[in-house]
């Protein structure tokens, strides 16, 4: 099991989507399968905006969690999605990336697709705290 495997196992919410870690996984993607419940409008149909956010934000979650263990998982401070096009009815893979790390808060990049990554369907912007070491 990977150390981000691990991380998705600690969140009840990623068992509900179905999240798991990507098989060529570098340690930062995140695949969330599809599911009819994961549907927001049947009569496209695409996929729920909060279960797209939900995916992006565990997945950034997941990393700093893998790159910065501690015994508390990182707490969102703000976090800002932006909806690129609708997510169809298929698996959704999912990738983050520290941009600026501090002592105590980080800025984290994601984004989602389900063709290529060069095609994103959304992208989020997000300040996570650390958890306390104690």
């Amino acid at each position: 099991m990977t150390d981000t495997a691990r991380i998705l196992n600690r969140i009840p919410y990623a068992g509900f989507l179905g999240l798991r870690a990507d098989a060529s996984d570098q340690g930062d993607r995140v695949v969330m399968p599809f599911a009819d419940h994961l549907i927001g409008n049947p009569m496209l149909p695409a996929l729920h905006g909060g279960s797209t956010a939900a995916l992006l934000e565990i997945t950034a979650i997941a990393l700093v969690a893998v790159r910065y263990p501690r015994p508390r998982l990182p707490k969102p401070i703000n976090v800002t999605v932006s909806y690129l096009r609708s997510g169809r009815p298929r698996d959704t893979h999912a990738s983050a990336q520290i941009r600026r790390a501090g002592r105590r808060v980080l800025h984290v990049t994601a984004e989602a697709w389900q063709d290529q990554g060069a095609d994103p369907i959304a992208t989020l912007n997000a300040h996570f705290l650390l958890g306390q070491d104690a």
